[in-house]
């Protein structure tokens, strides 16, 4: 019997510790609660736009479909982890620029872009690659349905996450620091729940 109690405390032990394996996964709130929300879904406070771009907010996505523009953080970032989800069709031209040496004038050249950009017309550095730095692994079609990024930037050391699994690697010293840009290009684009937790 003695030996029965002691399975008994194993497995009870083992199901607890792994209780999200058996899809008990945690909430969103709890899986961001040491996250810092930059985009509140009701206005664009914190945030400067550069062009014209029509970005509105509706049902807590900001969105634009037409000009040309970024949403650009007031605030720069160093070493961070960035989580967010983005909606496009399949023409659009987005992307996330992170580092930006020049708030003014945003460019794949002066700031990391991590591209959404399916139709690109050469796919070197298509969605999830880092323009002019590191192409994806692997192919993903983003239009038409909700997708999410993780960017994690800590020194020179970058990681991107699509929809769950990494897409990119990278290693470059040339950009320290910055706000956080949101591209309109072309198409329709929409964010939603853009969270931020800096780094040590």
């Amino acid at each position: 019997m003695k030996n029965l109690d002691k399975v008994f405390c194993i497995l009870l032990l083992f199901f607890s510790a792994n209780s999200h394996v058996l899809g008990e996964t945690p909430s969103t709130l709890d899986q961001t609660a040491t996250f810092e929300r930059i985009f509140t879904g009701q206005n664009l406070r914190g945030w400067n736009t550069l062009g014209d771009a029509n970005w509105q907010v509706i049902d807590g996505v900001v969105q634009a479909n037409s000009g040309q523009g970024m949403l650009v953080t007031q605030r720069s970032y160093q070493d961070f982890h960035l989580k967010l989800e983005f909606w496009v069709d399949e023409s659009a031209n987005s992307g996330i620029f992170i580092r930006v040496s020049d708030p003014s004038d945003i460019t794949a050249t002066n700031a990391y872009e991590i591209n959404i950009y399916d139709s690109r017309p050469d796919q070197t550095y298509r969605t999830g690659g880092i323009v002019n730095l590191a192409p994806p692994l692997y192919k993903v079609l983003t239009g038409n349905r909700w997708n999410s990024y993780e960017i994690i930037a800590r020194g020179a050391e970058m990681e991107v996450i699509l929809n769950g699994k990494r897409i990119v690697t990278a290693e470059d010293k040339v950009f320290k620091n910055g706000p956080i840009g949101f591209q309109f290009g072309k198409g329709i684009v929409k964010f939603r729940n853009i969270v931020i937790k800096t780094l040590d």
